[in-house]
């Protein structure tokens, strides 16, 4: 993740609602603004760890406390489903004004019912994403079922949630079941991204098909497979973050917003700075392409990406790969496939003229399959085509580095 802030801004009652705005190493492709669970907080697990991965792909992400959750001001007993999402709608005007957008609502849980609905009142999104939502804000309901009559009777209530004690009115149990979230999901005109695991005992799938089959296309669900409803694994959580970015890239792009040109000018070069998380982790801008290097844990990185010898050897397997496949197009062989492994070693030179005496050099082993009806002469001279790679050939002729100190842009 490249920078998180504290931010703060006035919620639907001016209660002044305590954020994080978190922004990728470089220009953000788009903006999302995250809703949290029902009384949770923007900084439980789930919310950081889709945040990181939608950072990673270039998307930077507001997420911020309900009124009266976590850190935001306000009473949380006078809040219910329609405050959150005038909430969200103030989350949304407060980007609009300082980052533009958002382009991209997720809501986990009820917050996902929540982004449904006021989605409709944010013309500035282009896609909603929920994950593990209810088609049914009433569900929330079943959460408090024991204190259901207290609240009836008494007006309100204090109720346990995960040990912990909330005040409820009865308003909150009225505006959660007048509100009609299928109804939104069917006129959203934007598309939606369900994802729910099957086996979520919190809310059911039943609720993803509720959304889904409500809404209009374009729609897509996504199955999050052995995740449990608060996506307590990191794996889990990021993949949610991953499959959200993916999916969300084209209607972000239709929608006018590419990915920001690099400082040369929008040429293919290659731009790298450290992402700030963890020791060795570095970001890789090429084009539109966003990718991640850093060293193995065990050399004290975090192994959140290819390790720079990685990526040089990458380099050497795609070159062969792609000059296999030019040279049999223009022959017009039937070639299949091309797959190409590459390890690295480190060995004494035998026949090196020029390398310092008793000093490794660095030895690429290239293993090259070659799949389609080929015959013996033509797979040999693919054999031989595979060394005019011009990545080889750069490694064996040896290559300079010119290094200049670039100054760093006065803002």
């Amino acid at each position: 993740m490249g920078q998180s802030y504290r931010v703060e801004f006035p919620g639907y009652d001016g209660s002044m609602l305590a954020a994080r705005l978190d922004e990728p190493v470089f220009a953000p492709r788009a903006w999302a603004l995250f809703a949290h669970c029902f009384t949770c907080s923007k900084d439980i697990f789930a919310a950081r760890e889709i945040t990181a991965a939608l950072v990673e792909q270039g998307i930077g992400v507001l997420r911020f406390d309900f009124t009266g959750l976590g850190h935001s001001e306000g009473d949380f007993s006078n809040t219910n489903f329609s405050s959150n999402v005038q909430d969200l709608v103030a989350a949304a005007a407060w980007l609009e004004k300082r980052q533009g957008g958002p382009q991209l609502l997720i809501g986990h849980s009820l917050g996902g019912a929540a982004v449904v609905v006021a989605a409709h009142e944010i013309p500035q999104v282009k896609a909603v994403a929920t994950i593990g939502a209810p088609s049914d804000a009433a569900h929330v309901i079943h959460s408090i079922r024991t204190y259901v009559e207290e609240i009836e009777t008494e007006g309100e209530a204090e109720v346990e949630l995960d040990g912990r004690p909330f005040r409820l009115k009865r308003q909150f149990l009225e505006d959660v079941r007048g509100a009609k979230v299928t109804g939104a999901a069917a006129a959203l005109k934007r598309p939606l991204l369900v994802l729910h695991a099957p086996l979520d005992e919190t809310v059911g799938i039943e609720n993803a098909t509720g959304l889904f089959v409500a809404a209009r296309h374009p729609k897509s669900f996504i199955s999050l497979d052995k995740a449990d409803h608060l996506l307590t694994s990191q794996h889990d959580a990021r993949r949610a973050g991953k499959m959200i970015a993916a999916w969300a890239e084209p209607y972000i792009y239709e929608a006018g917003v590419a990915m920001p040109a690099q400082e040369t000018g929008g040429t293919r070069d290659v731009f790298v700075r450290e992402t700030g998380r963890g020791k060795y982790e570095n970001a890789i801008v090429i084009g539109d392409f966003v990718g991640i290097a850093d060293e193995p844990i065990d050399v004290g990185g975090g192994g959140k990406g290819a390790d720079p010898y990685e990526y040089l050897a990458a380099g050497l397997g795609a070159c062969t790969s792609m000059t296999l496949r030019m040279y049999a197009d223009r022959k017009g062989w039937p070639l299949d496939r091309v797959s190409v492994s590459i390890t690295r070693t480190k060995d004494y030179p035998d026949d090196c003229e020029h390398c310092e005496e008793g000093r490794k050099i660095d030895v690429f082993h290239r293993a090259i399959t070659i799949e389609g009806a080929l015959d013996a002469d033509q797979r040999a001279r693919m054999m031989d085509i595979a060394d005019k790679c011009p990545v080889h050939q750069t490694l064996e002729a040896g290559a300079r580095v010119q290094t200049v100190e670039k100054p760093m842009k006065s803002t």
